[in-house]
């Protein structure tokens, strides 16, 4: 079985309980989600879904690793919706208690927020810091990114100047074999 582990190299990341407890700590107020500091979700957004995820992975190192993290999804309301504001960290909190009761959301999991439009793709952002101002709760958000987990294994760490052993950066372990090596029989 693997270890249960923060994800390699998206640090820093919210917990679940983090945002939580943070939310239960304010009086009722709009609570925003903020893309480089611009308004991400628009008003009269909805709370559609609550997933608990469990990822089991082996990266291109072999090695094998797996973590939690709690995905909230986001959908734009209606235009109607739009001019009631945005959703009060109290309905916010009562939705997430309601599939608390059902759904084995992990504190220590990393939580994310899934949003899209009929016009772009939907993503799951990490959260990287809650704001509380005397209007408004603002969650910051940042967009994914792709990289290689293995790369401790397969290039210099952090601040090294030399490969560790293993694999190494020449060796392909973390990239498409040369097609010159692609033979067809």
């Amino acid at each position: 079985m693997a270890q249960t582990l923060p994800i390699p190299g998206l640090t820093p990341q919210t917990a679940t309980d983090t945002l939580i407890r943070t939310l239960r700590g304010t009086e009722p107020r709009p609570l925003e989600f903020h893309l480089d500091s611009a308004v991400l979700v628009q008003p009269g957004y909805h709370v559609t879904e609550v997933k608990a995820v469990t990822i089991e992975a082996m990266d291109c190192g072999g090695k094998a690793n797996a973590w939690r993290e709690t995905i909230i999804q986001l959908m734009d309301g209606t235009a109607e919706e739009a001019n009631g504001g945005h959703m009060t960290t109290r309905k916010f909190l009562g939705i997430y208690d309601r599939v608390a009761k059902h759904v084995p959301v992990r504190a220590e999991a990393e939580v994310r927020f899934e949003y899209g439009t009929a016009s772009t793709p939907a993503l799951q952002y990490h959260v990287t810091g809650i704001r509380l101002e005397p209007e408004r709760v603002i969650v910051d958000l940042r967009a994914p990114g792709v990289q290689c987990k293995a790369g401790e294994a397969c290039g210099p760490s952090v601040g090294a100047t030399e490969p560790s052993e293993g694999c190494t950066p020449d060796s392909g372990c973390c990239s498409p074999v040369p097609a010159q090596l692609i033979t067809l029989s």
